[in-house]
This record gives structure tokens, sequence and C-alpha cells, in this order.
């Protein structure tokens, strides 16, 4: 019998998009158009974006980002006190500017096409930061919607750079106060708006633990100030928890991978969730949205004493790839799942995003449409008792 409840279909957020809403788009950063105008523009994306995701067969969708530059950057939109700042510009404020550069050859980042948020004032809510994303999305569908949000971690990691940011916030924890309290007013608006679904992204927790001790990483130079990785996940789980305490009535989740800026494997984070397991099942949030289908996130073992805590949003194909996973191939790793988690509880999804970067999707719309028609195929299988084939 078919339960259409169970192993419901999702995206982590964003979308590959197309040439001409990336030349909206730089023409938008390079002051040459309004929000207004870039946003005419970016509606026919979404739109292509959410039919994408219809047409496969996904239950609940997002906008594909298709409004942002990439998954944090987008708020120097919708914030005041922030700066849009490429990695190329911060370089001149890393204290060991020649270490760095080499780091960022190896990982094969393109410093001059990442950009991050950067605290240069106080930072104020100027708008909502997805209000306007979520109403167009639910106009123009009719099945439950996900909104993807910065993570608290993440956007005080990422904003609070020395040098830039301390003048306004001395210490992390003064800009931190202040992110927390813009997020969580911007989870209850959505909330009462009527979304489904919102997602915390914090991918850089993998860097906490899995990154090289002191590190710097594009996306959070500002890293080579942590401290030690108990330390910092334990920051993160205090904002995560400042942040959504006491909110019910939307599902909450927090994603984490291992990075999505490039198909070389070998450049990008490995390592099981073990160490982030303590932190993560104390955060108050309904869903843990993670990477499962690539052999850096490690082994489903580890969540053995964790299986009943949170719902999984488990990651079953890999977005980096040109190769479309098979049915047969998703619905074996949900069986396997099944054996550490209630199938009431899991939720399928890629790995990530299909594009994180405007300017550096990991993938194509043509792929990633067959990647999420598998991902249906296997839902629907699984739902109704189908035999995987051996």
């Amino acid at each position: 019998m078919d339960d259409s409840s169970l192993f419901p279909v999702t995206v982590v957020g964003s979308w590959p998009r197309p040439p001409w809403l990336i030349q909206a788009l730089r023409k938008r950063q390079a002051g040459e158009s309004s929000f207004k105008e870039f946003n005419t523009v970016a509606d026919d994306a979404v739109l292509a974006s959410v039919k994408q995701q219809e047409d496969a067969g996904v239950d609940i969708v997002s906008d594909g980002e298709q409004r942002r530059d990439n998954f944090y950057s987008f708020v120097v939109e919708k914030l005041d006190g922030i700066k849009l700042m490429t990695v190329a510009q911060l370089l001149d404020f890393v204290k060991d500017r020649a270490s760095f550069e080499e780091s960022l050859r190896a990982l094969d980042v393109p410093a001059f096409a990442m950009k991050s948020p950067v605290a240069i004032g106080q930072v104020h809510a100027r708008d909502s930061l997805a209000l306007d994303e979520l109403k167009f999305l639910k106009e123009h569908t009719d099945r439950q919607t996900k909104i993807p949000l910065p993570g608290p971690y993440m956007l005080t990691r990422s904003s609070w750079f020395p040098g830039l940011s301390d003048k306004a916030y001395p210490e992390i924890e003064d800009l931190g106060r202040e992110v927390s309290g813009i997020l969580r007013r911007e989870v209850l608006a959505l909330k009462d708006a009527g979304a489904d679904f919102v997602q915390f992204d914090e991918p850089v927790l993998s860097q906490v633990v899995y990154g090289a001790e002191g590190a710097e990483t594009f996306m959070c130079a500002a890293l080579a100030s942590r401290k030690d990785p108990t330390q910092e996940l334990s920051y993160a789980l205090e904002l995560m928890n400042r942040t959504v305490q006491g909110i019910s009535g939307i599902k909450l989740g927090v994603h984490v991978c291992r990075g999505n800026w490039s198909r070389r494997e070998d450049v990008l984070l490995k390592g099981n969730y073990g160490p982030l397991l303590p932190y993560l099942t104390e955060m108050k949030v309904d869903q843990l949205v993670l990477e499962f289908a690539t052999p850096r996130a490690g082994e489903l073992e580890v969540f053995k004493e964790y299986g009943d805590e949170k719902e999984i949003g488990l990651g079953v194909v890999n977005p980096r790839s040109s190769e479309v996973e098979s049915s047969d191939l998703i619905e074996k790793r949900v069986i396997d799942a099944t054996k550490l988690f209630d199938p009431s509880k899991i939720y399928l999804n890629p790995d990530c995003g299909f594009g994180t970067f405007a300017e550096r999707p990991v993938n194509d719309a043509t792929t990633a449409s067959a990647k999420l028609r598998s991902i249906s195929t296997a839902a629907k299988r699984l739902r109704q008792g189908i035999p995987i084939a051996a």
C-alpha cells in the first residue's frame, strides 16, 4: 500500500541559475540595476526552477535560491551594516596572505567568484531576509515549501572579520547576539506567512571538526581566529537554540555537508558525523539534513545511539557528479538507513544544493532534474513496498 506520507522528497535549496540570470545578478551587484529590476528577471528563473522540481516529483519545493548569489551572501540586500566582498578583496585583511592564497589554489576556489557578507558597521534588518521569496513561491505552487536560511553560526562567523568588523562588534559574540535575534524574527515571520519548513545551513561545522588546525576557508576566513572545536561547536549550539527556542508550528532543520563548491572530491572535507552528533542532537530543531551519498560523509553506524533523536534528511544522491544514481541504489541507501532510523522520520534529498554558488554551480539543470526523478521513483517504490533488486 502506498503511504504518501513516508519518505517525502525535497531539496536542500539551490538550483543552477540560467546564464541570463547570472548576467542580471552581475548588473545588480555592479549597481547597474535595482533590486526590484533584478527580481523581475529572477521571477522567471524561480518559476522554471519550481516547475523542474515539481515535474521531477519533489514533495517539498524551494525557489531554487535563484535570487541569491549564494546561500549566505544574499543577506547584503536585506541588512544594513553588511558589505558583499569577494575572497580576493578579503585577502588584504588576512594575516598570512601567501598561505591563504596557497590554500585557495589547493581547494580549487576562485577568489574573484566567491563572495561573503562582511559586517562593517552595526547590523540591522532593513527587510525580511526571505519573506518575499516565500510569498512568490507560495503564489506559484500548491506543494509544501522549504525556505533555506544561513545558520546563526555560519552567518556570524562569515560576517565577523578582524580588521573590518571589530569596530562595531569588538567580540564575535556581540555580532552573534545580533544575528540570532535577526534570524529568530525571520523564522517567526516565515511561520506566520505559511512556510512549512525552514532549513538553517551550517556547512562550516564540518570545517570546525575536520579542517586543518588554524586553517582559513573561502567561506569563513575568520575561522583562523577560532577556538578549539569543542568550544566552537558549543557556541554553534548556543546560537541555534537562542534563535529557535520556543518556536513551534513550523518544521525546523539544520543542514551540514562537507563543502559544495567543487567537483573535485579530493579538495572537499571528509569524516563522519560522530564528533558533531552530541551538538546537533541538542539543537532544538526537528530535522538534520545531512550528506550521505559520498564516502566522505562516513558511516551511518555513528547514528546508532541517536537514531530516534531527530528526523533525518537523508542525502541519497551526489549533487556534484554527472552520473544519475539509479532508483535501485537509492532504495538500498534508504533501506540501510531504516535499520537506524524510524522510516516515518526519513526524508529524501540530495547531499546538498545543485548551485550553491551562482557563478559556480556543481551541476546543470538537466542532470539535477534526472537525479530528483530517480529519488522520487525510489520513494514511490518504497512506499508501495516493492522489493529492491538484488
